[in-house]
């Protein structure tokens, strides 16, 4: 389902959400979209499985420009474990997963995968 940047911008604030969105810089040999799992829950991003597991660290920088005015939502990607921005033009959201789901998602799910099946996650 197609979403705007305040609508997921209010559902990371407490979710965890699964998403498609066209790259913003093509790759070569990679698919022009992207899927991510990411979220904005700072409740969970700061809890102490957040800064272990996904490795989080606030922002520390402030961007050079407006990024809303850009269409575009600064995002911790689960993935990568690091900021990424998300181009809103074109962004479907597939999944939600409610924040107090997401740790026993990420145990039964996320730890046991290997490099290759995440890429192939974020490519499919």
């Amino acid at each position: 389902m197609k979403t705007t940047l305040t609508a997921l911008k209010d559902l990371l604030g407490k979710n965890v959400c699964e998403i498609v969105f066209v790259r913003r810089r093509p790759r070569q040999n990679r698919p022009a979209f992207r899927r991510m799992l990411c979220t904005l829950d700072t409740e969970l991003l700061n809890s102490t499985n957040g800064r272990i597991s996904l490795n989080f660290r606030p922002s520390s920088n402030v961007l050079p420009y407006n990024a809303e005015a850009k269409n575009l939502l600064p995002v911790w990607d689960i993935f990568m474990q690091d900021w990424r921005m998300v181009n809103m033009d074109e962004c479907n959201l597939i999944n939600t997963i409610k924040q107090e789901d997401f740790w026993n998602y990420f145990n039964n799910t996320l730890i046991t995968m290997s490099q290759q099946q995440k890429i192939g996650f974020m490519d499919s």
